[in-house]
């Protein structure tokens, strides 16, 4: 098995999203999403963790930056997605879910 590095942005589908962590925070998990055009099927969550950073004003708090996921696709690839908690700076604020990585 081969990882490979992409970081592109992922366009989730609006009729496949499980809210159920919504209420604790967490953003809505996209179950199918597209990707260079493509629909993607996620099987199933394998882990999850949040990526934490400091306030940027200088309060000390620590917030979360990004909630991660190592999903197992239908056709069987290993991916990392991760959605962003605030915009890039220049990127559309559409442009919230990202494809880290693709194991195949």
């Amino acid at each position: 098995m081969s990882t490979h590095f992409i970081s592109e942005a992922i366009k989730p589908k609006v009729d496949a999203i499980d809210t159920s962590r919504m209420a604790v925070g967490e953003p809505g998990f996209p179950t199918e999403f597209v990707w260079r055009e493509k629909t993607v099927q996620v099987d199933k969550v394998l882990r999850t963790w949040r990526e934490t950073g400091p306030c940027h004003h200088g309060s000390g708090e620590m917030y979360v930056r990004k909630h991660w996921f190592e999903v197992k696709t239908t056709d069987g690839r290993q991916m990392k997605i991760y959605f962003e908690r605030q915009v890039r700076p220049g990127a559309s604020k559409k442009d919230r879910w990202w494809l880290f990585s693709v194991e195949e």
